[in-house]
């Protein structure tokens, strides 16, 4: 595959994934109008966003690069209890080393049932489910494996890992340079920790319900650690501190030192295993 055709393959992705969230965004916008409680729009919006990625996803693979989704690192479905165990483990530590060690206080933002009902479905079926398997299928399936083809497993894990640390400082309204910084420094750590995990695995649903759990603990509305109350938390654990290390700055506690450290562990997890798996393939050859 020539340089061009890869490096296409690599935006044509990535505007898939902007045309599904934003044809996603508009049918379940439809629904509101017509006056569908938006607790229910958050679950059609997330399967929609996933379902119509995955429509995409498979028409791209198929009819411009001639493979199947199972050479992309999307197999069938399929996920190892030890991933599910990784992600609780990395998300309840990093919570927890909040909790306990770090000042703060619980506000309630006040949410009444329906309130809650939608913050839940939007932390569960979009943000939680449909979001980080998206972002799996694109950028550890379609991207990574791409690259990995042309060149190498380093550039293919590398490359698109900055790119998903660079899209998230557009999250960010009005960023500062040094919480640019920050999230584009977590975002490539993190994506390098996910990038790990679909190629020591061989699927994107590893890394993707590693993704998943941790946006469902860390984002998902329902606790969330914060240098201010959030609005759209159901209760908020409002820190003490204006260290940025803490507080993750701008973008929050994702890229923060804590969860730095977090990813760092992972990472450094999985490249042992890595390297005990190629050792135990030459001893054996």
């Amino acid at each position: 595959m020539s340089i061009k055709k890869t490096i296409g393959g690599v935006f044509a992705a990535f505007l898939l994934m902007i045309l599904s969230v934003e044809l996603s965004g508009l049918l379940a916008s439809g629904l509101v109008v017509i006056g569908v409680p938006v607790g229910i729009c958050n679950i059609v919006m997330g399967i929609l966003y996933l379902a119509i990625t995955w429509f995409l996803v498979k028409i791209l693979v198929k009819k411009l690069f001639k493979s199947q989704p199972e050479e992309m690192g999307m197999p069938k479905v399929s996920i190892k209890f030890r991933y599910i165990l990784l992600a609780v483990i990395l998300s309840l530590a990093v919570t927890a080393s909040y909790l306990l060690f770090v000042r703060g206080d619980f506000i309630s933002s006040g949410m009444t049932g329906e309130g809650i009902f939608s913050t839940v479905t939007a932390g569960i079926f979009y943000t939680g489910l449909a979001a980080p398997f998206v972002e799996e299928i694109i950028f550890r399936g379609v991207m990574l494996h791409l690259l990995k083809k042309k060149w190498n497993t380093a550039v293919a894990v590398i490359a698109p890992s900055v790119l998903f640390g660079l899209i998230h400082i557009m999250e960010i309204e009005s960023p500062t340079v040094s919480s640019m910084l920050l999230v584009a420094l977590a975002g490539t750590l993190s994506g390098i920790m996910f990038s790990l995990i679909a190629v020591k695995s061989g699927s994107v649903w590893n890394s993707g319900i590693v993704h998943a759990i941790w946006n469902i603990i860390i984002v998902g509305g329902g606790l969330t650690i914060s240098s201010a109350p959030s609005e759209g938390s159901i209760v908020t654990y409002v820190l003490r501190s204006d260290s940025m290390l803490l507080t993750g700055g701008q973008f929050g506690i994702e890229s923060s030192l804590v969860a730095l450290i977090g990813y760092l562990a992972v990472v450094s997890m999985i490249l042992l295993s890595m390297k005990r798996d190629h050792t135990a393939k030459e001893v054996t050859a």
